[in-house]
């Protein structure tokens, strides 16, 4: 039987793994699932309701009732107010263990998926058969966000979107559940003075390599 590819992209925010694990989708034809969107979804959820941030058992009830109609509003999902949000949210215990059979499923489909977020190599899909890496540094990545955010009108100084951009690798790397690491048979790949389709090449490259080695 045909080993299912799944494609395990991790690492930090603005790094370019959305946009290279997209297009990696959509060159294999598999399914693709931002995992970072379930995490805003329920941290702005978790607003919505008007809960606090720190109340944690009300942002695992949030993640246990989730459902896929709340990743529909995309230009929401990806304000810098729900990447903080998400960050805050994506600590907690309860939120992790509710998501995890959620990405986990989509993750086990029959021909394969591929799956971006924080832990999918280490945690989520540890028998990937290709898992990349992808980083670059803090301040490529805030300026890339940056742009992105100022681009659809949002108001933000570069240095606070710099700020923003440590806070979160900090809190992300550090958490108790699940940490942001590399996992060990992960290929890293730098983005920092990489073009995306520089960097997407490098990705599919990390990706043929991976399926030789598995026969696929």
């Amino acid at each position: 039987m045909t080993h299912p590819l799944i494609i395990a992209v991790d690492g930090p925010a603005a790094s370019g793994k959305g946009t290279i694990a997209a297009r990696l989708a959509q060159t294999y034809g598999l399914p693709h699932l931002d995992t970072g969107l379930l995490y805003r979804a329920v941290g702005m959820g978790l607003l919505d309701r008007g809960g606090a941030l720190e109340d944690a058992t009300l942002a695992g009830m949030v993640a246990g009732g989730l459902d896929v109609r709340d990743l529909r509003d995309s230009e929401r999902l990806t304000s810098r107010g729900a990447g903080e949000a998400a960050s805050r949210v994506a600590g907690y215990p309860g939120v992790r263990a509710a998501l995890l059979e959620f990405q986990r499923s989509f993750a086990g489909q029959a021909g394969g998926a591929v799956l971006d977020g924080r832990d999918i190599g280490t945690v989520i899909a540890p028998k990937a058969v290709a898992k990349l890496f992808i980083t670059a540094t803090p301040e490529v990545r805030a300026l890339r966000r940056w742009k992105q955010l100022t681009g659809r009108g949002e108001v933000i100084a570069y240095q606070d979107m710099l700020a923003d951009i440590i806070r979160r690798d900090e809190r992300d790397a550090g958490r108790g559940a699940a940490p942001m690491v590399q996992a060990d048979d992960a290929v890293l790949l730098d983005t920092t003075d990489m073009d995306i389709e520089t960097a997407f090449d490098a990705a599919r490259r990390i990706v043929e390599a991976a399926r030789v080695r598995h026969g696929l």
